[in-house]
């Protein structure tokens, strides 16, 4: 049973930034819980940064049904996070998320996982939410990065 599941943001990083702190925390694997995996920052769309993390030495997933619906993306933009809180907690309750949501607890349990967004903050950001699931079901510790 792991005893951590991590977080992290990439806003104010690069990727070799990104990389640096996933490898000094040991992470092996990340899952990357954004509903639109594309990026206008170098190297963190679905692809390259897949690439670039395999080069590390550092599995890749992508788990889109983890991802914040639209209204919550826009949400979040406004700065009413509460509100995408609300619509995110809907939005685990269909089935595509609660499967991903499985597959993201199996991951983490079988070795050290971060789950990855856009935000720099993990409390204005829905990948807290999924990391609290997973701490729920795995009795783990939440480290944001």
């Amino acid at each position: 049973m792991p005893g951590k599941v991590f977080t992290i943001g990439y806003e104010r990083d690069t990727l070799d930034g990104v990389i640096g702190r996933l490898k000094a925390a040991g992470v092996e694997i990340v899952i990357d819980v954004r509903a639109v995996a594309a990026s206008r920052r170098p190297g963190f769309s679905k692809t390259m940064l897949g690439e670039s993390l395999r080069e590390a030495g550092i599995g890749y997933a992508h788990l889109r049904p983890l991802g914040t619906p639209k209204a919550g993306r826009e949400a979040v933009r406004a700065g009413k996070v509460e509100l995408m809180r609300r619509i995110f907690a809907d939005h685990m309750a269909e089935p595509e998320a609660i499967a991903a949501l499985g597959e993201a607890v199996r991951i983490a349990e079988a070795r050290p996982a971060a789950l990855l967004c856009y935000e720099a903050e993990a409390c204005d950001c829905h990948r807290r939410i999924v990391a609290g699931e997973i701490r729920d079901r795995l009795k783990c510790d939440i480290v944001d990065l």
